[in-house]
């Protein structure tokens, strides 16, 4: 047998060190969404040490699961009581969650084909009032032209009672969005949004969109819940980003059509 080449066996023996460190025998930290644990979660490209290794969670995907099982006011098996969801932009690990308190549960997204509905959220002419009783479009709204409109229309298709889910990215300490019709290019967007896919950088008069739309809202934070849980499931970052752009303050806006 060939043995691999050097750079091949001391990049694996790196990586089994580096598993060795993280799955220690006195986790520190636990994913409330897969169960993973260990001693840390690992960097992604704005946080040290705040994403799940094994399913990728964030700190958003991980303050909605603990409204979801721990908030007392935001219980998934009241929320959701067995109605139909629709999930915009689905990530995989918050649909493993939310299925299991559905009656349905069906995926949607503009660009993307492995989804149930190809869907213009500001234009759902297809589906009927109150279709469904969850509405989650998590960090969404910022792709999108007009999200009013999408607002608008996500509450149309809400049923009476029904929840909107959403998380927006926020600048730190910023009040008004910023959205400038100028600003056109990929360059520029990133320079301003901080994504050059993005149309909008948000500010703490979100909550008032919603309420503009009919909703009533309730803002989850991390200081929604006791500082154990903060710490354990990482509900806050365990280091703020220096980037001028950067949401290190993530927040999780329940909107409920009353």
């Amino acid at each position: 047998m060939i043995a691999p080449p050097l750079r091949q066996r001391v990049g694996r023996k790196l990586r089994l060190m580096a598993n060795s460190v993280l799955l220690a025998s006195s986790p520190q930290v636990t994913c409330n969404l897969c169960g993973w644990q260990g001693r840390r979660f690992v960097d992604d490209e704005w946080h040290p040490r705040a994403t799940c290794p094994r399913c990728g969670s964030q700190v958003r995907h991980r303050l909605l699961a603990a409204a979801l099982t721990e908030h007392p006011g935001l219980r998934a098996e009241t929320m959701f009581g067995q109605r139909a969801a629709l999930h915009v932009a689905p990530e995989k690990m918050v649909g493993s969650l939310v299925q299991k308190y559905t009656q349905s549960y069906q995926t949607a997204d503009f660009n993307r084909a492995n989804v149930d509905l190809r869907l213009d959220i500001t234009q759902m002419s297809a589906i009927a009032d109150g279709s469904y009783g969850v509405f989650i479009a998590c960090d969404v709204l910022e792709h999108v032209s007009d999200d009013r409109q999408a607002l608008r229309e996500i509450y149309r298709v809400l049923a009476p009672g029904g929840w909107g889910i959403f998380t927006v990215p926020q600048e730190d300490h910023r009040q008004e969005t910023l959205e400038d019709p100028n600003i056109q290019t990929p360059a520029d967007r990133e320079k301003h949004y901080g994504q050059w896919d993005h149309v909008r950088l948000y500010g703490a008069d979100f909550s008032g969109r919603l309420e503009e739309a009919g909703f009533t809202v309730t803002v989850v934070d991390e200081q929604s819940f006791p500082p154990e849980t903060v710490a354990r499931y990482v509900l806050f970052p365990p280091a703020l980003s220096p980037h001028p752009l950067a949401t290190n303050y993530r927040k999780v806006f329940f909107a409920q059509k009353p």
